[in-house]
């Protein structure tokens, strides 16, 4: 008897001390995932401070993604392995990976300055490159720093990149020259097809490929129209809620400056530069409906992103190899402004696409018609 309650003691604590193990500051389940902690400080400083939903910031969530997306079937590559810091020389000749040069630059000093590596910032893997640093850690930190978006999950324990990823792997917008060529080449299938068709041959669903759209929500397109770099692409860039999925469904005649440049289309909100892949998203008969359920729900929403971007991260890689290390990841500021249309817009002005619901009935914000500026440029 004294041996078998000796045993479970011993078996209780051991079970807690696995449970709420750090540094003697931060505690997680894992021991080893403290070592992140020294690099969130860094981070933080890259944007801009805590909770501050910065243009580096939205940088590096595209930085993640666009490294997730470097995996093929038939062309092989390491899906999320940081192979666009490593090999950065070769990725980025890929037009869909232009301007991501301004944050791999802050990247590698982070991973100079940890002795950390792109596989994920694990002191156990450390190898001679050096390169290695997890941007779907460095990613799921910027994502933390906006009001509004989810507490993703983040999993250590991916092997540094050893190839970067072929080219011609990240969907790009609608009428860029890649995909016109394509296009042409293929009969003019529909560019909506196209990216969908990209995103089915990795695993992800039509409905997925919407969830992973909320990142749009404070992104900006500063390579579109070069007149006015940082421009939007809704009404609140500096906060991750629903209000793409809501503006994108309005009708739209306004343009940033010039004019229609490739890849945009008509806005309905004055300096909200509107993707014509996303206008399309929203209309298409696959995805048009969901795309409307996420519009007024801002729960629903950060669940089917969480969920979808978390699945993105493990591309290339098998989560039962991975360590969570998901409790060092802050807890986001939520908002309280609920989802609405801008002023002067209305249920009159939606372009209604879903041909089984309506849009949802939402308030209009009170005022003069929005004019929305551009995000101010990280040097």
């Amino acid at each position: 008897m004294g041996t078998h309650i000796a045993l479970l003691i011993v078996t209780a604590v051991a079970l807690l001390k696995h449970s709420v193990q750090g540094d003697g500051v931060n505690n997680v389940k894992n021991i080893d995932c403290c070592q992140f902690f020294p690099v969130i400080d860094d981070l933080l400083d890259l944007f801009e401070g805590p909770n501050t939903c910065s243009e580096d910031g939205a940088l590096m969530v595209r930085l993640a993604y666009s490294d997730a997306m470097g995996i093929d079937p038939m062309l092989s590559g390491g899906g999320a392995d940081g192979s666009l810091v490593t090999f950065s020389a070769v990725e980025l000749q890929d037009p869909a990976n232009d301007g991501l040069d301004n944050i791999i630059d802050p990247v590698r000093t982070l991973v100079e300055n940890h002795e950390i590596e792109a596989g994920d910032m694990s002191h156990s893997q450390i190898s001679d490159t050096n390169e290695s640093l997890s941007v779907q850690f460095a990613a799921a930190i910027a994502l933390a720093n906006c009001p509004g978006a989810p507490r993703v999950k983040f999993m250590m324990g991916r092997p540094a990149a050893t190839a970067p990823a072929p080219i011609d792997l990240v969907p790009e917008p609608p009428s860029s020259p890649k995909e016109a060529l394509m296009n042409e080449n293929l009969n003019n299938i529909d560019t909506t097809t196209f990216i969908l068709e990209r995103f089915s041959s990795i695993g992800f669903s039509p409905s997925e490929v919407v969830s992973l759209l909320a990142a749009h929500s404070i992104a900006t397109a500063s390579d579109i129209d070069s007149i006015v770099p940082g421009t939007p692409l809704d009404s609140t860039p500096f906060i991750f809620d629903t209000q793409l999925y809501i503006e994108v469904a309005l009708r739209g005649f306004l343009f940033t400056s010039t004019g229609e440049n490739q890849g945009e289309v008509g806005s309905a909100v004055q300096g909200v530069l509107r993707l014509e892949s996303d206008h399309n998203l929203a209309r298409d008969s696959r995805t048009n409906c969901f795309w409307q359920s996420l519009a007024s729900n801002q729960t629903a929403m950060q669940a089917q992103f969480a969920a979808a971007w978390f699945k993105l991260s493990l591309s290339g890689h098998n989560a039962t190899s991975l360590t969570d290390c998901s409790d060092v990841i802050p807890t986001p500021l939520g908002i309280t402004t609920p989802p609405h249309f801008p002023p002067s817009l209305s249920n009159d002005n939606v372009d209604q696409a879903c041909a089984t619901a309506a849009f949802p009935t939402l308030p209009t914000e009170p005022g003069p018609p929005l004019v929305v500026q551009p995000r101010q440029q990280d040097d």
